[in-house]
């Protein structure tokens, strides 16, 4: 039997954040995130199409971006408070200006 596609998008995010697939066996809706990880609570949400104004917004942020800055995208409700708002980058860019997780993590321990 095939996985489902929702099922491929959290391991492959699982493998490339150094984490690990929760099986939904089991759990209920906010009790532990879709991928196990040392520092990150990771919740993967696959979708058939993303809205074009979040990818406008992406891609706006991309061509604004000058040498040293990451580009991100603030989506915010109105009517809510700033401290919800929520910050969007692309998986690739978090990698690269992160690298890998699990060094973050030895760093933050050693800073200890």
């Amino acid at each position: 039997m095939t996985d489902r596609p929702w099922k491929r998008t959290e391991r492959l995010v699982a493998t490339r954040l150094g984490g690990r697939r929760v099986p939904i066996t089991g759990r209920q809706r906010g009790d532990v995130p879709d991928v196990a990880h040392p520092w990150l609570s990771i919740e993967c949400k696959h979708r058939q199409a993303l809205p074009e104004w979040l990818k406008t917004a992406m891609q706006q942020a991309r061509a604004a971006a000058r040498d040293g800055q990451l580009p991100v995208a603030v989506l915010h409700e109105a009517g809510e408070r700033h401290g919800r708002d929520i910050v969007c980058m692309s998986l690739a860019d978090f990698e690269a200006w992160f690298g890998s997780p699990g060094d973050a993590a030895e760093a933050a321990s050693e800073r200890d």
